[in-house]
C-alpha cells in the first residue's frame, strides 16, 4: 500500500510539472496557444511536446517546416526550463539546426532526450558557479514510430 501511495505521489508530481510547463509556455510564448502546443511527457525518456498539423500546415497539408522547428525548439527549451526550475532564470536558444527527413501528416511530436549525465552535471556545476551555463540538447520529431526531423540546439541559462 505504501509503495502505491509513493507511486501515485510521484505520478501527481510529474503531472503537475507537465501542467506548469505548458502553462508557462502558453503565458510566456503566446504563439504556442495558436499552434495548439501541448506538453505531453516529462520522464526518464525526455520532455515531449505536441502540436496538431491541422493548426501548423503548409500548402501540401503536411506540417510546416517552421512549426516543426518551433515545436522541436520548445521541447528542448521545456526540458531545460524544468531542469533549472527557477522562474528568475532566463533560458534562451543560442544556436540551432534541424534536418527534415520526412513529412509529418498528423501530429508534430517532439521529444527532447535528456543529455548524458556527465554533460548535465557539467552544466549544473557551471551554472552554480557562474550563474550562466550552456548545454547542447537533441530532439527527435517522431510520427508513426519514425524520425521525421532531427534538431540540435545550444541553449543558455542565465540568472
Amino acid at each position: 500500500m505504501k509503495k502505491k501511495k509513493e507511486a501515485l505521489r510521484a505520478n501527481n508530481a510529474a503531472t503537475d510539472r507537465i501542467r506548469a510547463a505548458e502553462k508557462f509556455l502558453h503565458e510566456q510564448i503566446p504563439i504556442t496557444r495558436a499552434m495548439g502546443v501541448r506538453v505531453v511527457a516529462h520522464d526518464e525518456s525526455g520532455f515531449g511536446v505536441e502540436a496538431p498539423v491541422a493548426l501548423n500546415s503548409n500548402h501540401l497539408r503536411t506540417a510546416f517546416g517552421g512549426s516543426i522547428n518551433a515545436v522541436a525548439t520548445l521541447a528542448a527549451y521545456g526540458l531545460l526550463w524544468l531542469e533549472v526550475n527557477d522562474p528568475t532564470v532566463h533560458v534562451v536558444v543560442a544556436e540551432s539546426s534541424i534536418r527534415f527527413l520526412r513529412p509529418v501528416h498528423e501530429t508534430i511530436r517532439a521529444i527532447c532526450q535528456p543529455p548524458p549525465e556527465a554533460e548535465l552535471a557539467a552544466f549544473r556545476i557551471q551554472f552554480a558557479g557562474k550563474r550562466k551555463a550552456r548545454i547542447t540538447l537533441r530532439v527527435h520529431v517522431i510520427e508513426r514510430g519514425q524520425i521525421a526531423a532531427e534538431f540540435h540546439g545550444v541553449f543558455v541559462a542565465r540568472k
